[in-house]
């Protein structure tokens, strides 16, 4: 696993084609952005199981630090 220390507004690139950009950091939470392609899809951990069936991110959802950290490795 890559672990990175960002701060508010740097990025991390994954491959040629998806970018996630640190866009606040507030207590023990961080709230990212990712730029992803459409046919890439992006979930939170939790909805992996496919429960839910298909989700779309908010621009809200914010992912607690630790859970961030096993999406991004």
């Amino acid at each position: 696993m890559l672990v990175l220390s960002r701060k508010q507004n740097e990025r991390i690139r994954v491959g040629d084609s998806v970018v996630v950009t640190i866009v606040r950091v507030s207590g023990d939470k961080v709230r990212i952005g990712i730029e992803a392609p459409p046919d890439v899809r992006v979930l939170r951990d939790e909805l992996e199981d496919g429960l839910v069936g298909d989700v779309t991110l908010e621009a809200a959802a914010e992912l607690p630090i630790p859970r961030l950290l096993r999406c991004v490795g």
